[in-house]
């Protein structure tokens, strides 16, 4: 029987902490998804209530994915997402920082833009001949502005079409192009093409250098930014196209024209126009007058890039393939670069700094230098080998100083070393005259007798060339045959210091040494400046100074400098002039020059040949030109006998015969063979006078006037000259020419 409670037992009331857990409960919600091992147990006093057996057993459901875990994926991505974004934003801004950063430090090294301006072109000087044609050009060939209008369209629009497509739609710098370039390049794994457009070349050019560095590109593009908001664009590509560098030293489209078409910019056909477009590329190595099939082959593809862009068309692109009539002189030895070379080293002294392109006019005369050239040129490579000499040089000049030809050596383009302007050699017996008209000036004559013989000077043993002794001869007949014997001892006579004298008087500006061996010519001089000193002999007794320069202007006209007019200064008197020329002349005649003839001309002169055959000269001349002639090697080896009487005589001929062509015939002045009063003192004074052995018997005169004395012959160095027929036989003789 119930005694009235609930079943269960009974429940005691709670209070404080335990009360206020007692409803506390666990669910499935609040445990950590799989738990595992760690998952807390029920417990015992806790359990669940079973299932009772009335109620069928509910089908047990898999644990469904909790919306915590849920939000804690989204939450990952979004922050995932969010850390991306920040650090692409942070280094944007480093980016924009560096990109600023790097504008600026290229800015700083560059001058203030606004103090910027198209700089003025270097001057030019043009070297124009005697007859105004252009002989050469010193710095940059730059033909003169031309307008845009006045260009036919497909000249600028060949340029565009090969060098900057986009040309007119950009900012200056392209950035489609460079990427295209960057495609390109990679794809053909190297540097096949520049994503430049013609204003970055147009800033290169003007203002910056050629080095391919990181820094000269950001200067360049932040200059061509600057030029695209000064300029227009019509404005930009004028500029380029009168600036622009086209090789062979022309800069510009007008001067690139005129050199190697032969016309000015406006007359250019399309193919030329492609032509010229091209060798924008690599001008040095495109030139057509260094490269005519590589400069074809470019132009090919210039068509072709105007044909696309439909700037021409495809027929004309066709018809234009294959005939760019360009009209270049070829690549050669170009010795009138030698005259070039030297007015650049007198300039200064003229005109003072050049600021403004300059016209010089020169004496050159073009056909005698290429002459000149031609004759140096073609005995060399016919004979260079047999007698082992490499080098030669040429000047000719009028009797007043004139420069007509000057060839410094054989082939500018291999050596530009001047060996008739800067070289210094020693002219051997060339130089001989100095000690005979210095024995003239001190009373001597052409009649005058000395001994050839063995002669020691301080244990000096100089002898003749042949090693053979004529014994007593005149002194024509000494220089004729060029006795060295002879010149020592009439050197010693007349005094060394008075021979150095009479060589710098008519124009040797070298050091000389004023020794004994002096008299052969050991003191090393210039082929200019001995053929300058010779000039007095060939016009009666003045002063010449060689020179090449007569008038300078500017391309507008302005007179610069005009050379004054010559001041007469006699430093021969007539009477020795005709001296020398007699004795000069018979060099030609019987002496060492036998093989130097013009036909119809008198001429005269002295051959040289230095020690060790080192150096082979020839200076001769006639009253219309003197012209000196050197052949030897640059490192002063000896040749293989190489005199003066062979090679340079060869030279000398060839070109003098073609050099008086068609001009008046005029005889050497004061030519004679009467020395007057003077002459029977000088020849009563002589020990003795020569044997007919000696000097052979009495010559003639001859038709022009001169003296023409006989060969020496060999004689016992020990006998003495003696009368044939008493001494005022052989005076007569002497005097009036016996034997007529």
């Amino acid at each position: 029987m119930g005694s009235g409670k609930k079943k269960g037992g009974r429940k005691e009331p709670l209070f404080g902490l335990p009360a206020a857990l007692a409803d506390l409960r666990l669910t499935a919600a609040d445990r950590i998804p799989g738990g595992g091992d760690d998952k807390p147990k029920k417990s015992a006093g806790k359990r669940k209530a079973e299932p009772s057996d009335d109620e069928p057993p509910r089908e047990r459901k898999a644990p469904a994915k909790s919306s915590g875990a849920k939000r804690r994926s989204k939450s990952s991505f979004s922050a995932g997402l969010g850390r991306l974004v920040y650090w692409g934003a942070v280094l944007s801004l480093w980016g924009v920082i560096a990109v600023i950063g790097v504008v600026i430090w290229v800015g700083a090294h560059l001058p203030p833009i606004q103090s910027l301006e198209i700089p003025k072109r270097p001057p030019t000087i043009q070297i124009v001949g005697m007859d105004g044609s252009l002989l050469a050009q010193r710095g940059e060939m730059a033909g003169a502005n031309v307008s845009l209008k006045d260009l036919p369209p497909y000249l600028p629009k060949a340029f565009i079409a090969i060098e900057d497509r986009r040309f007119y739609s950009h900012f200056g710098i392209d950035p489609i192009g460079i990427l295209r370039a960057l495609v390109t390049n990679v794809l053909h794994r190297g540097v096949s093409q520049g994503g430049s457009t013609l204003t970055q070349q147009l800033a290169k050019n003007l203002f910056l250098t050629q080095e391919r560095t990181m820094a000269r590109k950001l200067q360049e593009a932040e200059l061509a930014i600057w030029l695209e908001r000064k300029h227009s664009k019509n404005e930009i590509l004028e500029l380029y196209l009168n600036r622009v560098y086209f090789g062979s030293g022309a800069y510009g489209v007008e001067a690139a024209a005129q050199k190697y078409f032969g016309k000015p910019a406006k007359s250019v056909t399309v193919a030329e126009a492609a032509m010229l477009a091209g060798l924008v590329k690599s001008p040095s190595r495109l030139a057509p007058n260094r490269n005519p099939e590589g400069a074809e082959a470019r132009a090919k593809i210039v068509l072709a890039a105007m044909a696309d862009a439909s700037f021409i068309t495809e027929a004309q692109a066709q018809a234009s393939i294959g005939h760019p009539s360009y009209n270049v002189k070829p690549v050669g030895a170009g010795t009138v670069n030698y005259v070039a070379d030297w007015i650049g080293e007198v300039l200064d002294d003229l005109v003072g700094q050049i600021d403004d392109s300059i016209k010089v006019e020169t004496t050159i005369d073009p056909k005698l230098q290429a002459v000149a050239e031609t004759a140096v040129i073609d005995e060399l490579a016919a004979k260079s080998v047999k007698f082992n000499v490499s080098q030669g040089a040429l000047v000719a000049m009028t009797p007043d100083g004139a420069v007509r030809a000057m060839v410094g050596g054989r082939n500018y383009s291999d050596s530009q070393y001047n060996r008739a302007v800067t070289a210094k050699r020693q002219p051997g017996s060339s130089f001989k005259p100095f000690v005979y008209l210095t024995a003239m000036e001190q009373g001597l004559t052409p009649d005058t007798v000395r001994q050839d013989a063995p002669i020691e000077v301080k244990g000096w043993k100089p002898e003749n060339y042949t090693h053979e002794y004529f014994g007593a001869v005149t002194l024509t007949q000494a220089l004729a045959m060029s006795l060295n014997t002879v010149a020592i001892r009439l050197g010693l006579e007349v005094g060394p210091k008075n021979v150095v004298r009479t060589a710098h008087r008519l124009g040797i500006s070298s050091k000389l040494e004023p020794n004994a061996s002096i008299a052969l010519g050991t003191s090393e001089v210039s082929v200019v400046e001995l053929v300058g000193a010779y000039a007095p002999f060939a016009n009666g007794g003045f002063a010449a100074t060689p020179h090449v320069v007569t008038r300078i202007k500017t391309l507008d006209g302005k007179l610069l400098y005009m050379r004054p007019a010559d001041e007469h200064n006699q430093v021969i008197e007539p009477r020795y002039v005709g001296m020398m020329n007699t004795m000069m002349r018979e060099t030609l005649i019987s002496g060492t020059a036998k093989k130097a003839d013009i036909p119809g001309w008198q001429a005269a002169g002295k051959t040289g040949t230095s020690q060790d055959y080192r150096d082979a000269w020839f200076i001769g001349y006639t009253s219309n030109l003197v012209t000196g002639v050197w052949l030897g090697n640059d490192d002063n080896s000896p040749t293989k006998k190489a005199t003066g009487g062979g090679l340079p005589v060869e030279v000398w001929t060839r070109f003098m015969r073609t050099a008086h062509e068609g001009v008046q015939v005029a005889g050497l002045p004061n030519l004679q063979n009467n020395w007057g009063p003077a002459n029977l003192v000088q020849i009563s004074s002589q020990v003795s006078p020569p044997t007919q052995a000696a000097t052979g018997p009495a010559s003639a005169p001859v038709s022009n006037g001169g003296y023409r004395a006989p060969p020496p012959t060999r004689a016992n160095v020990n006998a003495r000259p003696e009368a044939a027929a008493g001494l005022d036989g052989w005076l007569m003789d002497r005097l009036f020419g016996g034997n007529r």
